[in-house]
């Protein structure tokens, strides 16, 4: 069914002129009109044009226009070098050091524009001993920036000025049968760079796409590659991944491929405790809801709630232990936060906000005298609330705790004082002051 696909497609294409290597398709068979692109990318464009040099709009926002998807932004390729760049646009500033880009402004918009770079020879390129580029940002032409691309579907470039894509690599053919291919040879460009693993996983499931036999074949066994990665770029591709939009797909595809475990303990879990997979699932499909609405996300409530089932575990088995709670939660969240950092580095920012959702759990079965008020003050309640609902609904916890915080927290004075519950337990005795006996020359 794909191989009639791609014929129909080519015999389309072969309508279309050569330039050189590339295949150009025209408006007639892509029908990206340039109106569909954001204002900036068409400034950028047209103002280098006008300066006399080549600028397309290239990668995602022309792969995604051909799959009728809404780009989330627009970035710009040419043959201008970034002073170049610069000096024909008044609000634009250079950015990065091993990848030099040019960053240009249009109110809130920021159109990024990278020059077309090369993949250097093997004797100029440094790489480390297992094969990972530590350098090979060299500039170059058109067709080289297209063979240095990760995938066919991000290696298209669209001419707003003729409306036509440039394609090197067969590119539109396999975004039109929503195929993911990766340009050279798969086990090569893995060993280059090993995100680029973690970037099939994303791209395949966030766009529907198949990936193509070859281009998975090799990742099982590469998959120890991202040991050596930065856990800079780990982390980053990670939370690209959580926050796509399509995160249960993206956890789905890691699991197929293997690379979620070892590789990510607070994936792990699904493996490990299958209590907590249901907790895991209805946190990944709450995030995707709340994204798909454009509403805001957290990464520090999502990491809460992907290691949660670790801390949980690892706190119950203290209590079993007759630990005290307090001191219990406080020791099990800094060993499941250490565990997990020795392989994802999560932000210590995100540490106190993960920890205030954690700690506040305890504190929603006291419903009893001020403690509810003084729970309501807390700032982290909103997040801690929400938390207690995923954990209502994956049946962690009863379902009325959830209804009764739900109700108290939107109640008036004189309904939250008839829900409040009975205090239980004895009595706790007010500790009498001594009086401290006057001294003597004080007497009268």
């Amino acid at each position: 069914m794909i191989k009639k696909f791609l014929k129909r497609v080519f015999r389309r294409a072969d309508k279309a002129k050569k330039l050189g290597n590339a295949r150009v398709i025209p408006f007639a068979n892509h029908e990206i009109a340039r109106e569909q692109l954001s204002y900036g990318a068409l400034r950028v464009c047209d103002g280098l044009q006008a300066a006399g040099y080549q600028a397309f709009v290239v990668g995602g926002a022309v792969r995604d226009l051909l799959l009728h998807k809404v780009p989330k932004d627009f970035d710009v390729a040419t043959n201008a070098t970034p002073e170049q760049v610069r000096s024909v646009f008044r609000r634009a500033r250079i950015i990065g050091r091993r990848f030099r880009l040019v960053h240009v402004m249009f109110g809130e918009e920021v159109v990024e524009v990278s020059t077309f770079r090369r993949m250097m020879e093997a004797d100029e390129m440094q790489a480390d001993e297992h094969g990972r580029l530590l350098r090979d940002n060299e500039f170059g032409d058109q067709e080289q920036d297209a063979a240095r691309r990760d995938f066919t579907a991000n290696a298209l470039y669209y001419n707003p000025a003729t409306q036509e894509v440039h394609d090197y690599h067969d590119g539109y053919a396999d975004t039109r049968a929503q195929v993911l291919r990766m340009i050279g040879d798969p086990a090569t460009r893995y060993r280059e760079d090993p995100v680029r693993m973690l970037r099939a996983v994303r791209l395949s499931a966030k766009l529907g796409m198949t990936l193509e036999a070859k281009t998975a074949a090799p990742i099982h066994s590469m998959k120890d590659l991202l040991d050596n990665v930065p856990q800079a770029r780990l982390l980053d591709e990670v939370l690209k991944m959580l926050l796509s939009g399509n995160a249960v797909a993206c956890i789905q595809q890691l699991r197929q491929l293997h690379l979620h475990h070892g590789l990510l303990p607070l994936l792990d879990v699904i493996d490990s405790r299958p209590d907590g997979e249901k907790f895991i699932q209805l946190a990944l499909r709450n995030t995707d809801e709340r994204l798909n609405k454009d509403k805001p996300v957290s990464p520090a409530f999502l990491f809460a709630a992907l290691l949660w089932p670790e801390v949980r575990a690892a706190w119950e088995a203290r209590i079993k232990r007759n630990e005290r709670p307090v001191p219990a939660m406080h020791e099990a969240m800094d060993e499941v936060l250490a565990k997990q950092k020795k392989q994802l580095a999560i932000p210590h920012r995100h540490d106190a906000v993960m920890k205030e959702i954690w700690l506040l759990q305890q504190r929603f079965d006291q419903r009893a005298g001020q403690r509810p008020y003084r729970l309501l003050e807390q700032p982290r309640f909103r997040a801690a609330f929400d938390f207690l609902l995923l954990r209502c609904a994956s049946g962690e916890t009863p379902d009325d705790l959830g209804l009764w915080w739900d109700e108290f927290q939107d109640a008036n004075s004189e309904r939250q004082k008839e829900m409040l519950q009975p205090e239980t337990g004895p009595a706790k005795k007010r500790r009498r002051r001594k009086k401290t006996a006057a001294p003597a020359g004080d007497a009268a």
